[in-house]
């Protein structure tokens, strides 16, 4: 009860900041991030291209990676309205279809050929499948988009991270957009359930292959972190819960019920400058030096479900995810 009314209120935590933040306020302290160069996936709406658009308020060099390209020349063309002109050419559109593995390979090529530097590395693309469907790699949707694309692109992108970092000595920074709804996905084995989705529709259940999705991101994390400390990289990982917002997120799911909920949890609703405070925040804040494998919301640390703070089951989803990456049916891991 605490807790909701601090929400509510917007009562500031430990970093100064809470519900109520703007990601205009969490980044007036690190008001140049000229030096920066970002990747930010799912910029075509929401907290995505508030994000996009206040880091680059901020300075910082933006690459949008997206399916939808109109939909992001769109963003490109709000981001360079509200900034100087030099900031014409530090915008860079770029194709990525997260849903699939060969795209993601591509963009990763694409993007070195460029021989920019990379600092940070947002993961916040999210897709909620109402239907279920099947990516062309045999992986199901929602898992593949949400995650497993985010995986196989932070994979590729490290090697360039860690050597920015070396170079400039400007500490590299990864973070994984999750939810707290990965809390509502327990009681089942995570592998197994998302073998049974796979190939089994009669079985899927679109909220909780939601939850699945962003309980793997919280794990990704927290094994990322690990691997990143034995490398002695100087590179960070974290995730973040943005808060409940009505995005385009929600856009399979319309209609009277969905409109009853949001209307009902309407006090507890952020708009979209608050809710992507807590990424611009992890992404940016010099308080942020050096932390790692943690989980954020309104711009503190939170705890995540038993699940995801489970180092083995993290082990085990990672091991499991290079497996799909390399296109081996996941029913082997079984």
């Amino acid at each position: 009860m605490l807790e909701t009314i601090k929400y509510l209120i917007g009562s500031a935590g430990p970093s100064g900041y809470g519900s109520k933040s703007t990601a205009e306020q969490v980044t007036e302290s690190c008001s140049d991030l000229h030096s920066i160069t970002a990747v930010i996936t799912g910029t075509t709406s929401g907290i995505g291209t508030e994000t996009a658009r206040v880091l680059a308020k901020r300075g910082a060099r933006l690459i949008l990676p997206a399916r939808n390209l109109k939909a992001a020349e769109d963003t490109k063309s709000r981001i360079i309205s509200e900034c100087p002109i030099n900031y014409h050419s530090d915008v860079l559109v770029m194709a990525l279809d997260l849903s699939s593995l060969n795209s993601i390979r591509n963009f990763v090529a694409e993007f070195e050929s460029l021989d920019l530097p990379l600092n940070l590395l947002i993961n916040n693309a999210g897709k909620f499948t109402h239907e279920h469907a099947i990516t062309e790699d045999g992986i199901e949707m929602t898992f593949a988009t949400n995650y497993l694309g985010h995986f196989l692109l932070t994979k590729l992108l490290l090697k360039r991270m860690m050597e920015t970092a070396n170079k400039t000595g400007v500490q590299g920074r990864i973070v994984n957009v999750t939810s707290s709804i990965h809390g509502w996905f327990s009681g089942t084995d995570l592998i197994q359930y998302l073998d049974l989705i796979t190939r089994n529709k009669r079985h899927y259940d679109a909220t909780r292959a939601y939850a699945l999705s962003k309980l793997a991101n919280v794990l990704h994390t927290r094994e990322l972190a690990q691997m990143l400390k034995q490398k002695e990289a100087n590179v960070t990982v974290n995730c973040v819960h943005p808060g409940i917002v009505r995005t385009r997120l929600t856009r399979e799911r319309v209609g009277l019920f969905t409109d009853l909920v949001f209307f009902l949890a309407s006090k507890l609703l952020k708009t979209i400058p608050k809710a992507a405070a807590t990424t611009c925040y992890v992404a940016s804040h010099k308080k942020l030096l050096n932390v790692s494998g943690k989980y954020f919301a309104d711009c503190n640390e939170a705890t995540t479900s038993k699940l995801g703070s489970s180092l083995a089951e993290a082990a085990r989803l990672w091991s499991a995810s290079e497996h799909m990456i390399s296109r081996r049916s996941i029913g082997d891991l079984i």
